[in-house]
This record gives C-alpha cells, structure tokens and sequence, in this order.
C-alpha cells in the first residue's frame, strides 16, 4: 500500500497560504526510503516569510515505514570515543553561557545518545525523547533516562535547565509547536541548543552548483532553514540567541545556543 504526505496547506512557519514550487528531488536514494513511500519530494518557499519547506509530512504511516531502517550513525553506543569529542565542544558552549552546571539536560531525538552521555560527565541530570521505541530501550541500557515521546507529550512546566534540538527541528512537521513546548518546559533562563543544516552558507550554494547536495533529497526532513529563519522563528517563541558555530558534524550546518527570556 502506497503511503502519501500529508499536503502542507500553508507555510508551517508563518501560515501565508502563497506558495512557490521550486523542485522536485528523486529521493529514492536515501537509505530509509521504502517502495510504498513516494519516490519524490516536492520542495516550496513561502512567498512571505521565504522559508523553505516540503509540500507536505509524513504521519504515522510514513514514519513507520522510515523507521523500519536505523543507520548505524543512529543507534545509541555508536562510535562513543569519537562522539565523546565532538559532542564536548556543545557541552563546552552550552555550559559557558551558564553561571554554574546544574540541573537537567533534554536531549529530543537523541540518535546515538552521545550528547547526553557526554553531559552526564559534567554533572547534567540526563534525560532523552525520541520516536524510536528500540533506541529508547537501548539507551535505558546505558543508564539514561528515556521516553517514548515528543517535546509536546511531556506535561509540566520549568522542568529543564537545558534543552537540546540537536539536528531534529527540521524533522519536525511544525516547529512552531517544538518550539512553544520547549519554553513551556525549559527554566526562566535556561538555555535551548539548535542545531541544523543553513541554507545560506557557501557550501550549501557550491553543493548546489554541482548538483551535489544532499539535503535536497532527505527524506526525513521537512525544513531547508536559513540563519535568518532561525534567529526570527526563535526569538518569536521568547529565545534570545546567544552564540552562533559552525557545526563540526555536518556539512552547511549551524550550531546555535539561544537564552529562554525571564517570565516566557
């Protein structure tokens, strides 16, 4: 049975039902991708806010059948030596812009755990969501707390001194609700790191002249952000962005730790 997207009928940013086409993408390279999920993907910008996005998300059915494949890089435990280092330079940012170490760390969708193992290690109350229900039980199996769930799931307030977004908002279908359930859930200046690939960058445009960028055809993801973007979607939901860094573990990403306003 084939599986269908479910057709964004506005921007997921801005909600401006003007629309662009601006490309269709053969994705049935992609190691996830299934018979029954369609072997394009249809790119748009919205012609107010400019964000680029896919026509439509996968529900239920369509992640159930991407799922049925997990990358080595996803499975918690891979390469932790090598994780270690690149996930203590986040830590390292992170923590700076604190004035102590305290309290506890949301990693939402956390892959191969690494983030949070390395924050345990400098005293973070470690705790991870994702949608994968066997990457849940294997990071149990490292003594993290773990939950089958979405930022939207959880229930409470002020719960979180940090919480990370670590390349995932661009799988989320609407970041608006990501976003609103994290300042719901983060402590008056509490600290949100956001990671994903930028648009903008040089080495998106040179990959784009050589048709060699892959973040056209991810079949995971829904959003093509732009710095721009990010810092205006982030301060509409009460995020003060802090630092900015190039991301050392993918190409054209962004790295960037924003500050939960007092009072949001």
């Amino acid at each position: 049975m084939s599986v269908a997207r479910i057709a964004y009928e506005a921007c997921p940013l801005c909600g401006d039902a003007a629309i662009i086409d601006l490309a269709e993408v053969d994705c049935r390279a992609h190691p996830a991708w299934q018979p029954e999920l369609p072997a394009v993907i249809e790119w748009c910008q919205c012609h107010a806010c400019g964000h680029v996005f896919t026509g439509g998300y996968f529900g239920a059915d369509g992640l159930a059948a991407i799922f049925r494949t997990t990358l080595e890089h996803q499975r918690p435990g891979f390469d932790v030596e090598g994780q270690r280092l690149a996930w203590s330079r986040v830590v390292e940012r992170v923590t700076a812009t604190l004035p102590a170490v305290a309290g506890a760390w949301l990693d939402v969708g956390f892959g191969n755990g690494s983030l949070l193992f390395t924050a345990q290690e400098w005293g973070y109350e470690t705790h991870g969501i994702d949608l994968r229900a066997d990457a849940v039980a294997q990071l149990k199996g490292f003594g993290v707390n773990a939950e089958l769930a979405t930022l939207a799931d959880l229930s409470g307030e002020k719960r979180f001194r940090v919480i990370s977004l670590a390349d995932v908002l661009e799988h989320m279908p609407y970041p608006n609700e990501a976003l609103a359930a994290a300042a719901r859930l983060i402590e008056d200046d509490g600290r949100l790191f956001i990671s994903s690939p930028n648009r903008e960058t040089a080495v998106w445009k040179a990959l784009d002249q050589v048709g060699a960028n892959p973040y056209w055809g991810e079949l995971e993801h829904f959003h093509n952000f732009s710095r721009a973007g990010m810092v205006g979607l982030l301060e509409k939901h009460g995020f003060a962005p802090m630092t900015y860094a190039v991301s050392d573990r993918y190409r054209s990403g962004m790295d960037i730790v924003a500050r939960k306003s007092q009072g949001r």
